[in-house]
């Protein structure tokens, strides 16, 4: 055991998969510690926040808390024209650019022309052709209007004068404080501020909290997946291979019932018939356990066959030895590390079809806890890509992949110790 283990970790593939899976493991344990509380509490009240570091403006206008500092730094008035010229206005002037262009014979810009990133060479060249006077073929008045407000913000866009505060007291405004261009606040001194690597989905709820939730959870299925279904398969495979006759025959029926109708084809009927307030995590890891028992099955009994008519089985068989005893001490420790291989591969068949099933609307119920097939639902039926928000759903895919490749890897390493026709 000990130099099978030293031989395993001497082998690339098993020790890169191992570095993976307990990396994610170790942030799925460590993380709900340092950041508590519920993952599917919603602490923004708008859809698909995007990641940063937020502070509270009304704690950063308080007079008392706030210590305000003097800094001049080069670039930075470039730098809040550049913000307040966001990269959709930017292509909206190109695209108003080009259809001008198309327009008038004598105006010849091409698209290769319009570098929407140099700021003052766009509008430069905006000032210069744009006129709310005039009129683009096959424009509707709702996109004119959208021209003409972008036109007026450039018109105010190097208006960077001091800002000043009102507060309203007894009925009549009066000055609270004057922000001038060159005030900063240390962060440090802003009493409410929460940091969002991913920032939030549809819903308002942290990204990276929900999605260290969600691996536990989805780990959990695909181990308790993995457990059914491996004991099902090693079980009917052990009977198959050894004892045959009947027996091999009703299973082998079983088996080839199983493999006639698809899987997944099983999963949505039994997952449709339970209903979703009953599809709790482990009902959802039971039902997919129960439905992919079979290749483990074929695959165990292929292997005890080739071992039942051994010499040490058949010296066991004329000792008298009992049939249990026989399949437990001299066919099983054969087979040990084929059974640890397709373990791996049941629990990450388990958390792939635990998405399949989300992505259907036939996962987990959605109140409970929330998986990685669950989180990739809300991002597909709440139009995160249309709306943008990678974070929404990159992050899920690259778990989801991280996952499956380490438990490959790994199996791959397991493979290259145990079977001969691999090994060195």
């Amino acid at each position: 055991m000990k130099n099978t283990l030293k031989r395993l970790f001497r082998t690339p593939n098993f020790v890169i998969g191992f570095i993976i899976l307990t990396s994610i493991l170790l942030v799925v344990l460590i993380y709900p510690l340092v950041n508590p509380g519920n993952p599917l509490a919603m602490i923004g009240r708008n859809s698909f926040i995007p990641p940063g570091t937020y502070i509270s403006l009304y704690d950063a206008l308080d007079i008392e808390a706030r210590k305000v500092y003097s800094l001049r730094l080069d670039g930075a008035d470039d730098a809040r024209i550049y913000a307040k010229l966001r990269p959709e206005d930017r292509e909206l002037m190109r695209d108003w650019l080009l259809k001008y262009s198309a327009q008038f014979e004598d105006v010849n810009i091409a698209y290769e022309d319009i570098d929407i990133y140099d700021r003052y060479a766009l509008m430069d060249m905006w000032w210069e052709h744009y006129s709310p006077e005039i009129r683009i073929e096959g424009m509707t008045i709702a996109n004119r209007r959208l021209y003409e407000r972008i036109d007026k913000k450039l018109a105010g866009l190097f208006n960077l004068e001091d800002k000043y505060v009102y507060t309203k007291d007894y009925g009549e405004y009066e000055l609270f404080m004057t922000v001038p261009t060159d005030a900063y606040i240390n962060v440090n001194d802003v009493v409410n501020v929460r940091v969002l690597p991913l920032g939030t989905d549809n819903f308002g709820r942290d990204m990276l909290k929900q999605l260290v939730s969600a691996t536990g959870t989805s780990l959990m299925i695909g181990l308790i997946a993995g457990i059914i279904a491996t004991f099902i398969g090693l079980l009917f495979g052990l009977l198959a291979g050894y004892v045959g006759g009947v027996v091999d025959d009703i299973i082998m029926f079983l088996t080839n019932l199983f493999t006639v109708i698809p899987g997944i084809v099983l999963l949505i009927l039994i997952s449709y018939s339970i209903g979703q307030e009953q599809r709790g995590a482990t009902t959802v890891a039971i039902v997919i356990g129960f439905t992919s028992w079979v290749w483990t099955a074929r695959s165990v009994r292929a292997q005890v066959i080739s071992l039942r008519n051994r010499d040490h089985v058949n010296l066991s068989k004329l000792s008298g030895h009992s049939l249990p005893r026989i399949v437990l001490t001299d066919i099983l420790p054969y087979i040990a590390s084929y059974v640890v291989m397709a373990f791996i591969l049941q629990v990450s068949s388990g958390i792939l079809a635990e998405a399949g099933l989300s992505m259907l609307g036939l996962g987990p119920k959605t109140t409970e806890s929330a998986t990685l097939g669950l989180m990739m639902n809300w991002a597909m039926r709440y139009t995160a890509h249309l709306q943008n928000a990678w974070w929404a759903y990159y992050p899920v895919i690259l778990v989801i992949a991280a996952i499956t490749f380490s438990l490959n890897l790994m199996n791959t390493g397991l493979d290259k110790i145990f079977n001969p026709q691999l090994r060195d």
